[in-house]
């Protein structure tokens, strides 16, 4: 499917470390979700609400 929400999944711009490694766990989960969920308001939902996890674990992950 490709939903637009995935573009926030990248991480290649991060540098080399815990940020990256955190974000990268985030985004091949969202790929995964995008793949095997069927279109609607509740994948919308799930994509969204990741993507909130992955910002705050890439924010914990300054601490590392």
């Amino acid at each position: 499917m490709k939903n637009p929400i995935l573009r926030y999944f990248t991480f290649e711009h991060l540098p080399a470390g815990p940020l990256r490694d955190t974000s990268e766990k985030f985004s091949a989960l969202a790929a995964e979700l995008d793949d095997t969920l069927p279109p609607g308001p509740e994948a919308s939902t799930a994509l969204r609400k990741l993507l909130e996890a992955k910002d705050a674990a890439v924010r914990a992950a300054l601490d590392l």
